[in-house]
């Protein structure tokens, strides 16, 4: 049995689930649509056999999933066109970047014939297996909280210049883009997070997003999340998450390599060798979308984690003093 999958915006986000889509047997590329001719293009150019429709309605039409890949403006209207069809509604993050509106998408997914899930790669990922399966073992000891940093010397980063509207302060900037994967992650290991104080900067230019982000977030129990975000200056893009245990450090570097430590040099704790990493991820993903169009368990970030992780975010970029 194969699901007939329709993609809406085909940025680089869309482009890679649709390249991996076309290698998972449980799926079958229905049609994908963007209002872009240069990312039809490119896709095109990639992927030559691929059936472009002609509007975003025409390539939901059919489909058993439709996977939203399109900037947050117009992703409410299609999710709800998809769910009142009888679709499963497979979305990017972020669900928007108004709180009101993405509570009543939420809460209008949730009685869908399928509620909603949205695509935090790490989700079905083998470092999130392995963190797990470490703490379940007690290898890691007590979680005494999580440090997320990030630095990026600019922000879009040169590939993804294409998509114009991440250095923009409406809808763009890093924080939505992504430190909500690692306070996604947070939340999956930790628990439910309420921000105590946020500190962001800004360019003089107010259409354009935040420069710099420091953070403190606490669990119920009083476990600390820092965030230090900061772009400028010459390096390679750093994104690191470091879990501390009492026992045991593991730390996320580029989204899906794991390392840890007890105290000594950081070890890698997965192999890549015979894999590459995005595309096991990604891989692992549509296998639990698979899982969730039978109705079965399943990994995928729930809309109302997104909706939770979209409030942090959004009370952040604010600031909080």
């Amino acid at each position: 049995m194969t699901h007939r999958l329709a993609i809406i915006g085909l940025g680089i986000m869309g482009r890679r689930m649709l390249e991996n889509a076309l290698q998972h047997p449980a799926f079958e590329v229905s049609g994908v649509w963007d209002p872009s001719p240069q990312s039809l293009a490119k896709t095109l150019e990639a992927m030559p056999g691929v059936t472009v429709q002609s509007s975003a309605e025409a390539t939901m039409a059919g489909a058993d999933v439709v996977y939203l890949a399109c900037p947050p403006g117009p992703r409410k209207t299609y999710a709800l066109q998809a769910a009142a069809a009888g679709q499963g509604v497979f979305m990017e993050k972020p669900l928007g970047t108004d709180n009101a509106q993405s509570r009543d998408l939420v809460a209008k997914l949730s009685q869908a014939r399928l509620p909603g899930v949205v695509n935090f790669t790490q989700a079905a990922s083998r470092g999130f297996d392995e963190l797990h399966r470490a703490i379940n073992a007690g290898e890691t000891g007590e979680i005494l909280g999580i440090d997320i940093v990030v630095n990026y010397p600019a922000w879009p980063r040169a590939w993804q210049k294409d998509a114009d509207w991440l250095r923009l302060r409406h809808e763009g900037g890093y924080t939505r883009e992504v430190i909500s994967h690692f306070l996604f992650l947070a939340g999956r290991f930790l628990g439910p997070l309420t921000l105590q104080e946020a500190l962001p900067r800004y360019p003089q230019d107010r259409t354009l997003c935040e420069l710099d982000m420091l953070a403190r977030l606490t669990t119920a129990d009083g476990k600390p999340v820092t965030v230090m975000a900061t772009t400028g200056g010459q390096q390679p893009d750093r994104q690191e998450v470091t879990v501390r245990g009492s026992r045991m450090n593991h730390q996320f570097r580029e989204f899906y390599q794991l390392w840890r430590s007890d105290g000594g040099p950081w070890q890698e704790a997965l192999d890549w060798t015979t894999e590459d990493p995005r595309t096991s991820a990604l891989q692992r993903q549509l296998s639990e979308v698979d899982l969730w169009l039978q109705g079965k368990p399943h990994k995928l970030a729930t809309a109302e984690e997104a909706l939770a992780v979209q409030e942090l975010v959004e009370a952040m970029l604010v600031g909080k003093v």
